[in-house]
């Protein structure tokens, strides 16, 4: 499947209905949704969800979220983008993982971080009434945009919620997400987020 022609497809048709739906968009940082951001708000009242146990330390994930909420209070945008927080909750992310501690990047380990980030945010949107829910990791050529869009498929059928396919890597979105960051000199981390990442970026 191309996903971003199903999106393009479904923004065509929103807009010739004059439909401008709500999104509940999981980001994992500033960086990565500043492209789907700058994009996505033309078309989605947009509510950044930032739900990422899997960041360490603490004091990681607290200055990834700060320059999250920077970036929407600077970026300026058709539609409002909101931001809706959660807790850190890296104990859950622990336990989610465990056994899988030794897998390599794009493993079975990120797998399920996948899954538990991606549930989080589908059970928000069913709960919040959002339309749609989407995440900005396809936009990373890091990440398996095809598994992540299965995922999120296959939980909004369990959760009864429309997942909004994507694949942000397309238009040339990772190039414009260097180019936004550098323009609001944002923080960009040098690791995926979890201690384990940061164990395989050593080795490397």
């Amino acid at each position: 499947m191309n996903y971003q022609k199903e999106l393009d497809k479904l923004i065509l048709e929103n807009e010739k209905n004059n439909i401008v739906p709500t999104l509940l968009l999981h980001s994992c940082c500033a960086p990565c949704s500043s492209y789907v951001i700058s994009y996505l708000s033309n078309y989605f009242k947009i509510t950044i969800f930032y739900y990422n146990p899997n960041i360490s330390p603490k004091e990681e994930y607290e200055k990834r979220k700060e320059e999250q909420k920077r970036f929407i209070k600077e970026f300026k945008t058709k539609y409002p983008v909101n931001f809706l927080d959660c807790d850190y909750e890296n104990d859950i992310y622990e336990e989610t993982i465990k056994g899988l501690e030794l897998e390599p990047e794009r493993g079975a380990r990120c797998t399920k971080c996948f899954l538990l980030r991606l549930g989080k945010t589908a059970l928000a949107c069913k709960e919040n009434n959002f339309d749609y829910f989407a995440t900005t990791l396809t936009l990373s050529p890091y990440k398996n945009a095809p598994l992540i869009n299965e995922i999120g498929l296959k939980l909004g059928k369990y959760y009864e919620v429309h997942y909004l396919p994507s694949d942000f890597k397309k238009k040339n979105g990772y190039l414009e997400s260097i180019k936004l960051s550098h323009e609001y000199n944002l923080y960009r981390q040098d690791y995926c987020g979890c201690k384990y990442s940061v164990r395989n970026k050593i080795n490397e």
